[in-house]
């Protein structure tokens, strides 16, 4: 990957056929890569972000934004990206956090296509700083303080993400897909007013921008994965050519983490029983039509 960057401009692995800027350097040594930077995303997946903090908390700059976009929680220990981070990362490093998220396929971003979203902080000046750094006239960044808001976001989206596209998968159409998609987002405000967020970042682009976004294209590897168990395939099968689809391991925190706070999330939790415990997605569906009727919102 490195060399094909390199050499060729372009990430054959994950990126193939769109030519990036000439600008761009690949280094595959974190210590060199990280001399003299200005900004530091991490773009390291949720189950390893910490290994890779732990063995590297000396390499990383202090005084410079960290911005973490990494989507999914923690399956040992139920927290998100910004709260390993946290956790980890000694004192002097938790005024350069922040979080980035929302509806953002790479490759469409990479294509310069019109594309906005959220870049959580606790701190305001940091948020500026980095807002105007990363914009331009065709990646917009917007600013927010809801850190918990727009990680609990990013990875429910996914889990919801599976379940629409096994309701694709299962041959359903628009109505099944609204369904899940306006229902998830109930699921998802639930978990994350539990967890202490914000309610309007719920309708916002880390909320309903990313979940539509994920939920409605073939583009999502998660929609993809749900596809492709309504349509028989073993789950080992289709994580052998789907390795980042975060949505797969977040669907069994999500099962632990409303066990544990005591948050109704029946689309997460049928797709927790479709993955982990064999249950058809023609019987984890039946199961959500037959719950008890009730009002829409809830008091």
């Amino acid at each position: 990957m490195v060399e094909s960057i390199n050499a060729e401009n372009e990430n054959k692995t994950f990126l193939a056929g769109v030519k990036l800027s000439s600008n761009i350097t690949a280094c595959g040594d974190l210590h060199a890569a990280l001399e003299g930077t200005e900004l530091v995303l991490l773009v390291i997946p949720t189950p390893f972000l910490r290994s890779v903090i732990v063995a590297n908390r000396t390499a990383l700059p202090v005084g410079v934004p960290i911005v973490c976009c990494a989507k999914g929680i923690e399956i040992d220990t139920l927290l998100c990206p910004y709260e390993i981070l946290y956790e980890e990362l000694p004192g002097k490093y938790h005024g350069s956090l922040a979080v980035l998220s929302g509806p953002s396929f790479a490759k469409e971003l990479a294509e310069g296509q019109p594309t906005s979203v959220l870049l959580a902080t606790h701190d305001k000046a940091l948020g500026d700083k980095v807002q105007l750094v990363m914009s331009d006239r065709f990646f917009r960044v917007y600013t927010g303080t809801d850190t918990i808001g727009a990680e609990l976001c990013g990875a429910v989206k996914n889990v919801l993400a599976i379940a629409c596209g096994a309701a694709f998968g299962y041959g359903f159409g628009s109505n099944t897909s609204a369904l899940l998609i306006s229902r998830g987002l109930m699921e998802m405000t639930r978990l994350v007013m539990k967890k202490g967020g914000q309610e309007e970042t719920m309708m916002g682009l880390a909320g309903v921008g990313d979940l539509v976004l994920t939920c409605s294209s073939h583009q999502s590897r998660n929609f993809t994965v749900g596809m492709r168990v309504a349509k028989g395939e073993t789950l080992a099968d289709i994580l052998a050519t789907h390795t980042v689809a975060e949505g797969v391991k977040t669907s069994e925190s999500i099962h632990l983490m409303t066990e544990k706070l005591g948050v109704d999330m029946p689309i997460c939790e049928q797709v927790y029983q479709v993955l982990y415990k064999n249950k058809s997605f023609l019987d984890a569906l039946n199961e959500l039509q037959e719950r008890p009727l009730g009002t829409e919102f809830r008091e």
